[in-house]
């Protein structure tokens, strides 16, 4: 098998590098907005900071209702609804990060100092600006870390929802993998090899960087 190189870049068509550059923005805005999104699970989740151990139970379940499915079984779903595509792609990746970014950043908001909040209490702070000031600044490094770990992932997630129809570099290798293309199977299998690599480096410096 010799990788077809001439795939490389068409340009007037499909090619490995825009299948690889829609790969990278799905999961890039997948990832977007989960994390965001998840912020609000998250403090729901948290027993320190929901009023009764019964509402942050409750937050937890629904974390974990929503990451009980793959990404896949959510993309397929997500394809019957919007029709195939990116858009697919990114809301299937999303969904399923915001249940597993939830419970971590759950996780990160139980285990903060409760001293800093309890000085601003004591001070007659209110609760916006206990979370401003002592809540927030000990949680964001590690919620950014965590965004990132979580995009790595979503990188390889996003290589495959493309072989049921949610757009990047999976659909034309399955086109080719269809059609017994096997060159063109080897070059897209490199390239997703290459960019897996890249953003595990350059994801990693950037969260010993933050961390």
């Amino acid at each position: 098998m010799h990788p077809d190189w001439s795939f490389v870049y068409i340009p007037d068509g499909e090619d490995l590098l825009r299948g690889l550059l829609d790969t990278l923005v799905i999961s890039v805005l997948g990832t977007v907005v989960a994390a965001v999104v998840c912020i609000p699970f998250a403090f729901w989740a948290s027993s320190n900071m929901s009023r009764g151990l019964a509402l942050s139970g409750s937050g937890k379940l629904v974390l974990s209702v929503i990451r009980v499915f793959p990404e896949i079984i959510v993309a397929i779903l997500f394809i019957k609804a919007v029709g195939p595509g990116s858009f697919a792609g990114v809301l299937a990746l999303g969904i399923h990060s915001v249940g597993m970014l939830g419970k971590l950043y759950s996780e990160t908001i139980e285990s903060i100092d409760r001293g800093p909040q309890e000085a601003l209490i004591a001070s007659g702070a209110n609760r916006l600006q206990v979370l401003r000031y002592a809540v927030l600044p000990q949680v964001i490094p590690q919620f950014l870390s965590y965004s990132l770990y979580r995009f790595e992932i979503n990188i390889r997630s996003a290589t495959t929802l493309g072989l049921v129809g949610a757009g990047g570099i999976g659909t034309p290798l399955i086109f080719a993998l269809q059609v017994r293309n096997w060159n063109r199977v080897g070059i897209i299998l490199l390239g997703i090899i290459v960019l897996v690599i890249l953003t595990d480096l350059i994801s990693g410096w950037v969260r010993r960087k933050i961390i």
